[in-house]
């Protein structure tokens, strides 16, 4: 018989339904003044006399002028709480100063900051050290999404994430001691300043951690697979349109792959081909075509489905170990894993599906302010922080592989990544989310902009 490396959450279920439109969990209606007051942060509490102070974090963003932006949905959960496994958790951190890149067209973030009494400082330096000459805070958050940016011939959006975090360490420098950063999403779309970030975590010995949000998503089946599973080749199928999209779509990929056995051995290659000839490819390598098979019969979707896509394209992964990972833009299976397992006869198939709650409220937030909450208290990285490297490093050259000398050519160059041979074992345990999805409630903070 063969064994079985995925292990379940608790109360989840054994295996996955296939039905056309996988459903969210019924929504509960929140009833009583204590329910609402729980959901909209207005409950207090006092801090017993022996109780920890809660870390005092510093929030430096690009851009914070939507309720969709990631400034706003990550800061404000910060602020708020935040839904996790089930119900709303009081945020466990104080966010004490905001630093705005764009400060001009980001008047949400104004407004919030206003009602809260957070003071908006003119520097990064001056909000990490609260106006003074040494770092006076626990934490760094920096979240360098969105915002009127350029980007360059290869499509790489020019977000000031390094920018940010070099002046960050400096003070770190400065001052002879260091705390916790977050970065949301990839590190840069640079893996020279990549690298240079990852580095400076270890010689100032400072937890980092970042990336997407979705590989702490809802899963179905609520399942991670073990560590040591002998993951022999790897598929995931999400949007990936774009820069952005794509990492979401590389990061839920390295979740899964630093679980095979032996652990992560790093990244040998990574291309990209796009158009038409991305199925060509697929033609030539059937591991692929399998594993993109099994999905769509798990999804119940029409013969070709994946095909139909306006703009296709693959991103192929190399690892050094042996092991092959490919990343397709798809439709209809929100993020979806599909691993090929030594002594399984089907595929292992794990899906982060639709948004968990209401749109209005971005709660696909939820889970990722938890974990960046944990590690402010904590001192220590939730995940590895050479998988969000690794993560950040395929993305760049993903980008990179389609260009040379200026000439662009849909099926990309083969780039070898012999410096991308992070070595680690994975020791972290599930930490997706379980549970009530987060119910529907006005926006929080009493303004819609």
């Amino acid at each position: 018989m063969a064994e079985n490396y995925s292990k379940p959450a608790d109360n989840a279920p054994d295996s996955m339904k296939s039905t056309t439109h996988l459903t969210r969990r019924e929504m509960i209606g929140i009833t009583g003044m204590a329910g609402l007051a729980a959901l909209t942060g207005t409950a207090s509490g006092t801090l017993g006399k022996n109780a920890q102070k809660p870390p005092r974090i510093a929030c430096l963003v690009s851009y914070w002028g939507a309720t969709r932006s990631h400034a706003d949905w990550i800061v404000t959960k910060l602020l708020d709480g935040y839904w996790w496994q089930g119900a709303h958790t009081p945020s466990r951190v104080e966010v004490v100063s905001v630093y705005i890149h764009q400060l001009e067209t980001s008047l949400l973030g104004q407004k919030i900051c206003n009602s809260k009494n957070i003071p908006i400082y003119k520097t990064v330096g001056e909000a990490v050290t609260l106006g003074g000459k040494e770092l006076a805070v626990d934490g760094v958050v920096i979240v360098g999404e969105h915002g009127e940016y350029p980007t360059n011939l290869k499509g790489q959006w020019l977000l000031p994430r390094w920018w940010i975090y070099e002046k960050v360490v400096r003070v770190f420098e400065q001052s002879k001691r260091s705390v916790p950063i977050f970065n949301d999403k990839h590190l840069s779309y640079s893996w020279d300043e990549a690298k240079w970030m990852f580095d400076k975590s270890r010689e100032l010995n400072f937890p980092l951690s970042g990336g997407s949000s979705i590989p702490v998503y809802f899963r179905k089946p609520e399942i991670e697979l073990d560590i040591d599973t002998p993951i022999k080749n790897s598929v995931v199928i999400g949007g990936a349109s774009d820069e952005g999209a794509i990492f979401h779509c590389v990061d839920v990929l390295q979740a899964f792959a630093e679980r095979r056995k032996g652990g992560e051995t790093g990244v040998k290659s990574v291309q990209s081909i796009r158009g038409p000839e991305t199925w060509k490819w697929t033609e030539r390598n059937p591991w692929a075509g399998k594993l993109l098979e099994a999905v769509r019969t798990t999804f119940n979707l029409k013969s070709g489905h994946f095909q139909e896509i306006a703009k296709p394209n693959v991103c192929i992964v190399e690892y050094n170990d042996g092991t092959q990972a490919a990343v397709y833009s798809g439709q209809d299976v929100g993020w979806t894993y599909a691993g090929e397992i030594e002594g399984q006869n089907a595929p292992t198939i794990i899906s982060m599906l639709d948004w968990p709650g209401p749109f209005s409220q971005y709660h696909a937030s939820n889970s990722q302010p938890h974990w960046i909450t944990e590690m402010m208290v904590t001192k220590k990285e939730p995940f590895q922080a050479e998988r969000l490297l690794l993560s950040t490093g395929i993305v760049a050259y993903y980008m990179e592989s389609n260009w040379e000398n200026g000439k662009y050519d849909p099926v990309g160059r083969r780039i070898e990544t012999p410096f991308m041979n992070m070595k680690y074992r994975s020791t972290r345990g599930a930490q997706f989310s379980t549970g009530q999805r987060p119910p529907n409630v006005p926006y929080m903070r009493g303004f819609s902009q």
